[in-house]
């Protein structure tokens, strides 16, 4: 007994986790950003349940997360755990009531999963057939339009020739059978989604190391036809040929991309945004969470931008998120964007372990 008290006392003398400095951060006027919940270590992909429950992806922490705000008033004040011992499960889907996470060689569905968060159904496989390497293993999941289930496969390398197995975006039926490439030559997407009114897929794609601080870029990318090739690992950000595998191949023959992001800014989840609260200049335009940079001199990155977009066409690019790095050191590094019924967006952050709640009051 003594013992064991003593334990008690040490943990509850342990200091509570730091929250996350969130007054270094800047914002167009009118915006404001808030802690959601800081009890999500790792925090990657979110999606959100037809019931309002977040769910959340992790990578070290090998947890998925359901956060839920129960009273309306913008903070999650329950964080549960729906399931344990994943390998990479960064990606998160809901899907008809089930949800869907990605543990790299691995989909698994937790069925019928919002009226079971306090006693979470055990993880049935979809499929266990995708690539085994951790080396861009991790998946980013979403559902299109078409009720498919869409996976990238990423290259298993910085640089090399993976084809056919990596390199890719497939698409699948929700029960795992009817596999089918989308798009080719893809270094690795974490973030993809489809522009409203187009219903087109667009995706982010992270460029490939060492070539130098300021290329190649990162890509943001449009999907006009089944089978398009971005030109991974040939040609990057549209006019680099590859130093390597970039002999005897022209970069006209691939997709370019419709706009370079940013050297090593590591362009991650991204969402069009449909809502009402933001001004109406953002309204169909794509918010892009960048992680940051890992191995550049000047670090690049770690904020959330905005893209506006005409059509095809590009307007603007500019940061809605700026301040998660300051003076070449970072206390967050944001992963995902994912927009709220009410017209609010979240933002997860897997350096600080956080989710964070932006909205807009004039």
């Amino acid at each position: 007994m003594r013992a064991w008290f003593s334990l008690l006392l040490v943990v509850l003398s342990l200091p509570a986790a730091a929250a996350p400095p969130l007054d270094r951060l800047s914002l167009p006027k009118g915006f404001h950003v808030a802690l959601y919940s800081g009890q999500v270590p790792d925090a990657r992909e979110l999606a959100l349940g037809t019931g309002g429950t977040v769910f959340v992806g992790s990578s070290g922490a090998g947890k998925v997360y359901a956060l839920t705000d129960s009273n309306g008033d913008g903070v999650a004040d329950r964080v549960r755990v729906v399931a344990s011992g994943l390998r990479d499960p960064i990606g998160v889907a809901f899907h008809d009531g089930d949800l869907y996470v990605s543990a790299v060689s691995r989909i698994l569905r937790l069925r019928d999963i919002e009226r079971h968060l306090d006693a979470p159904p055990t993880p049935e496989p979809v499929t266990d057939k995708l690539p085994t390497e951790g080396h861009h293993g991790g998946k980013f999941l979403a559902f299109g339009p078409d009720g498919k289930l869409y996976v990238p496969i990423g290259a298993p390398c910085n640089i090399c020739d993976p084809a056919p197995d990596h390199g890719k975006l497939i698409r699948m039926n929700a029960d795992g059978s009817g596999w089918e490439d989308v798009a080719l030559g893809i270094r690795n997407t974490v973030g993809f989604d489809w522009q409203p009114g187009s219903r087109r897929l667009w995706f982010t794609d992270n460029g490939r190391d060492l070539m130098g601080d300021d290329v190649p870029s990162d890509e943001l990318n449009e999907i006009r036809r089944t089978g398009q090739h971005f030109g991974y690992p040939y040609c990057h950000q549209g006019d680099v040929p590859d130093p390597e595998f970039g002999r005897g191949r022209h970069c006209q023959d691939y997709t370019p991309p419709v706009l370079k992001l940013g050297a090593h800014v590591a362009s991650l989840g991204m969402r069009f945004y449909t809502g009402r609260q933001f001004p109406a200049s953002y309204r169909g335009a794509i918010l892009i969470a960048e992680h940051g940079s890992w191995n550049r001199t000047k670090k690049s990155g770690y904020r959330v931008m905005t893209v506006r977009l005409d059509g095809s066409k590009v307007r603007s690019y500019e940061p809605l998120i700026t301040g998660f790095e300051q003076n070449e050191r970072a206390w967050g590094r944001p992963v995902d964007v994912q927009p709220l019924p009410d017209g609010s967006v979240l933002v997860s952050d897997d350096l600080a372990g956080a989710v964070y709640r932006v909205t807009y009051r004039p």
